[in-house]
Order: structure tokens, then sequence, then C-alpha cells
């Protein structure tokens, strides 16, 4: 054979790769999170009422399926921990198998639990139990499904190819919408009865297909040879945080501009219009839209990043945040619909998806390969946990003034630290991205 022959097999090979690198990670991370939401559209419509006393107050009753809710994303820095680890240690690809089985059989037992009036204090205490292992699963998956389109990119395109693992998380939140609303169609008396579990059960099938697609995708370029060049770490989280303590607070800064932006401009701004009076359907329709624009928009941004550099397009992304966030109130306070819409997309399409499409390159750059699994688990689980409470915050500046600017001013706030995050990072380690 040739050389110019050996060299197109040998692209042809890593173009197989990567394809089914980017086709693995979409849809992994899609029904990862397809799981992981469906127990916030349960929390909000049934479970108050089925798993908790019967007689409580109904908002009491909520008010506790959301605490479940809530104990989701505190597991997650422990899955992070746990799955950082052994994809340092064995590779990306057996912790990614681990995250979508774990998630998938904790999905599909909550669709089998008996509700309180058949087992009693029984029924929340194993609804909590698997909403934790939900947590610890989602907390290992999304630095790994990163790290599969990263580590497999060409050079100067891990912007492009990054954004994709993105996607998934977009796709399995409409996706168990999507499911939901359709087994809400049922009578009310069959929806409780047992048409709500019809979504839980459904994940069996989606565990087959995920697992398949995981198994037949190769390990990451950039860790077979890491692996083969120096080896594995021992304490791959002892390591990283002797050796990298800025990376993982540059990395953990970094996002509290783009998790707290979205959970304000999504999970906020629906309570916020439904007080200021604008039409519920509205709002739900932006939602979708503006999930749809930020899927396809983190791409362009991501590729862009690969042009003009990571930081410059993050701190775009930061600045039109932080700018946009007291426009954007009174646009959803306006009632009009054109401008309730145009609210959604900007905020969601343009400011966090420039933000959200360059995150897994820029974080990729970070950290050293045989340490990254466990840096991008650990900076991007332990903010999860220091914004989760946004919406919370959010609703209670505006209970408490009776305004929009402190929920604006807040924004701005986390907006400022990851300015100040991002311009604190080092070099890019692989391409000049940084």
């Amino acid at each position: 054979m040739s050389a110019d022959a050996a060299a197109v097999a040998v692209s042809a090979r890593d173009g197989g790769t990567l394809r089914r690198a980017v086709i693995a990670s979409v849809v992994g991370n899609t029904l990862e999170w397809y799981d992981f939401f469906l127990y916030g559209t349960a929390a909000a419509l049934v479970f108050g009422r089925l798993f908790f006393p019967a007689g409580t107050d109904p908002m009491v009753g909520t008010l506790a399926a959301f605490a479940g809710y809530a104990i989701g994303f505190i597991a997650r820095p422990l899955g992070g921990l746990v799955f950082g680890h052994l994809g340092d240690r064995q590779g990306r690809k057996v912790a990614l198998v681990w995250t979508l089985s774990i998630m998938g059989f904790a999905t599909f037992a909550i669709g089998l639990l008996p509700v309180y009036a058949t087992a009693g204090i029984w029924a929340p205490v194993l609804l909590v139990a698997l909403r934790l292992l939900q947590g610890v699963a989602a907390g290992g998956e999304w630095g790994g499904a990163v790290l599969m389109t990263t580590e497999n990119a060409p050079p100067g395109r891990r912007g492009f190819y990054g954004a994709w693992s993105q996607v998934g998380v977009g796709g399995g939140f409409i996706l168990s919408a999507l499911v939901f609303y359709l087994v809400q169609q049922l009578p009310e008396a069959d929806f409780l009865a047992w048409g709500w579990r019809i979504p839980f059960l459904l994940s069996v099938a989606i565990f087959g297909v995920g697992i398949y697609i995981r198994f037949s995708v190769q390990e990451s370029r950039d860790f077979q040879e890491a692996a083969e060049r120096t080896g594995v770490p021992h304490q791959p989280i002892l390591e990283l945080f002797r050796r990298h303590p800025r990376e993982m607070l540059v990395g953990i800064g970094a996002r509290l501009a783009e998790m707290g932006g979205s959970h304000l401009m999504i999970v906020f701004s629906l309570a916020y219009g439904k007080f200021v009076g604008a039409p519920t359907d509205v709002l739900l329709l932006g939602v979708a839209l503006a999930m749809a624009a930020d899927a396809g928009m983190m791409l362009v941004f991501g590729a862009l990043s690969d042009r003009y550099g990571r930081r410059r397009i993050y701190l775009f992304g930061i600045i039109t945040m932080a700018a946009f966030g007291y426009p954007f109130f009174l646009m959803i306070a306006s009632q009009s619909t054109a401008l309730i819409l145009l609210a959604l997309l900007v905020g969601n399409g343009v400011c966090h998806a420039a933000m959200i499409g360059v995150q897994p390159a820029l974080f990729t750059e970070l950290f050293p390969t045989e340490l990254r699994y466990s840096g991008l688990a650990v900076a991007h689980e332990v903010s999860s946990v220091v914004v989760g409470a946004a919406p919370l915050i959010a609703t209670a500046l505006f209970a408490h003034y009776q305004s929009a600017v402190p929920v604006a001013i807040y924004l701005a706030v986390l907006c400022l630290l990851s300015a100040i995050s991002v311009l604190c990072a080092r070099p890019a380690r692989r391409d000049t991205g940084v």
C-alpha cells in the first residue's frame, strides 16, 4: 500500500471513529437526561399526590416532591468524583456504560414503585433513594460524554465537535416533556392510576438502545495515547486537587453565568411570567423554541471558538447575558407574544448558547488528559450545586422587592464572577483555543 493510500485509510478510520463518538455522545446524553428530567416533570404533576400522606396540603406534598428533585442535584458531585476516578483510571467508555446503566435502572424502578396508599412511608423513601441514584449517574455522565467527542476531534475542530455533546441535554428535556404531554391526554383517573408510569417504564427500551451504542464506540483517542505514554494515575482526584486547584476554580466560576442564566431564563421565567400575567401557553411554546434554538446555536458558537478562541466567544456570552438580563424580564412582562418569544430565543439561543457551546472545549483544555475526566466532573457538578438554588433565590428577591431589578442584578453578579474566572484561564493545553 502506498503512503497516500495508507493516509487515506487512517483518515477514513479516524472519521468513522469520530462519527460513532459523536452519535454515542448525543444519543447517550439525550437518553440519560430524558431519565433525569422525567422526575422533575412528575414531581410537579403527580408525585406530591401519590407518594406523600393522604390529607397533606397539596402544596406541602409538591414541595416534598421537589425536595427529592433537589437531592438529585446534591448527589451529582458524588457521581462526578466516583466516575471521574473510574474514567481516568479505566477509560471514558467504561464510566459511561456504568452511568447509563445506573440511570436506566433507577428510572425504570421508579415506574414500578408502590404509592403511599399501598406502601406507606416506604413509598417516598424508595422514591428519594432512586432519585439519589439518578443524581449520581448524571454527575458522571457529562464529563465522559464531552470527552468522547473532544478527545476524538481533529486538530482545530474541538470546539465544533465538543458542542455536539451538549445537544443531548436539550434533546432529553424535549423528549421527556413530549412523552409526559402524551400520557397526560389520558383521563385523569387513568393517568394517576397507571399512566404516569409509562414514561419511566419506557426507559428500559431507551436503556437497551443506549447501551448498544455505547458498547459499539471505541475508547477516546487521547485517553489511549496518554495511557500508553504515561500510564494511568493511581489517585486522579487527589492529584487533581494537588496540581490543578486553579483550573478547578476557573471551571466552577465559568459555569455560574451559564447555569445561573439558564435557570433564570427557563425555570424562573415561567414563574415570573405567570405572576406578571404572561400567557402560560406562550411561555411554554417559547421555552420549547428556546431549547431548540439553544441546541442549534451552540454548534455555531462551538465552531466560532475554533476560529476566534474559546475565551472571546465565552466572554461574548457572559457579557450579553449580563446586558440582556433586565430587558429580558421587561419583555416577559410586556405580555406581548412576539416580545416574549424573542426574549426567550435571544436569552437562550444567543447568550446561553455562546457559553454552553464553547464549554466542552474550554473545560477539556483546562486539564491534562490523565486527569481530565475528574477535572471536568468536579468543576461541572460542584457548580451545579452552587447555582442550583438560582430559581429559589430569584423568586425570593422578586417576592421581597416586587421588581425584576434585583433579579437582573443577581444575574449580573454571576456574570461578573464568570468573566473573572474565564480571564484567569491559562492558555490551552492542546489546541490554541483559549
